[in-house]
């Protein structure tokens, strides 16, 4: 009888201190294993340009526009990074007397800049590489939707823009390493690209 309430007693404290104040693991974030660094040429035939893009990088042609589905473009593309969970959307147009120059810049500009009510700071860097390609990089600090866009251009006859996205709640600190990533390949790209 004695062991009897002695485990009973035992069984008591055993359930009574499961039922105490609950403490919540912080969010944690998954852990990212980033591809090994490596690069091809993509050179689609029906657009006027070319570029090296990651080999772990798959491009498709876009297919939505502001949300509504529309007949694919041709050079409207989209680079993914399918185990990133991330984007590049790429947007050709022909400069033209309907599509002026300083309009499309402009337009590129005010693109940028809708990311202003969430960026810390908006850093423009001027692009020019070998092959005679010029533009403008927008570096987007904070917890804007799109933390890299760009425009290039050759200014009498092409026109391309271009910005990042994650398939993921923008979130400075957990995202920071793969845009920082991302834009390494951004970077390569835009050092690489050339006008047909």
């Amino acid at each position: 009888m004695r062991y009897n309430g002695l485990a009973f007693l035992l069984l008591c404290l055993f359930l009574s201190s499961c039922h105490g104040d609950y403490t919540p693991k912080p969010k944690a974030y998954p852990r990212v294993i980033y591809p090994e660094r490596k690069y091809e040429m993509y050179d689609p035939k029906d657009c006027p340009f070319k570029f090296e893009k990651p080999v772990y990088a798959t491009v498709t042609q876009d297919t939505v526009f502001f949300g509504q589905k529309i007949m694919s473009i041709d050079c409207w593309l989209n680079v993914n990074f399918p185990s990133l969970n991330g984007t590049i959307n790429l947007t050709y147009k022909e400069i033209s007397d309907s599509m002026k120059l300083d309009r499309l810049i402009e337009d590129a500009h005010k693109m940028s800049f809708k990311h202003t009510t969430k960026a810390d700071y908006i850093d423009e860097i001027r692009i020019a590489n070998d092959h005679g390609v010029g533009g403008i990089l927008y570096d987007v600090g904070g917890n804007a939707a799109s933390n890299v866009q760009f425009f290039l251009t050759d200014t009498t006859r092409n026109f391309l823009r271009g910005a990042l996205y994650f398939n993921s709640e923008p979130n400075t600190d957990s995202m920071a390493p793969v845009v920082t990533f991302v834009k390494e390949d951004m970077k390569h790209m835009l050092k690489t690209f050339q006008w047909k």
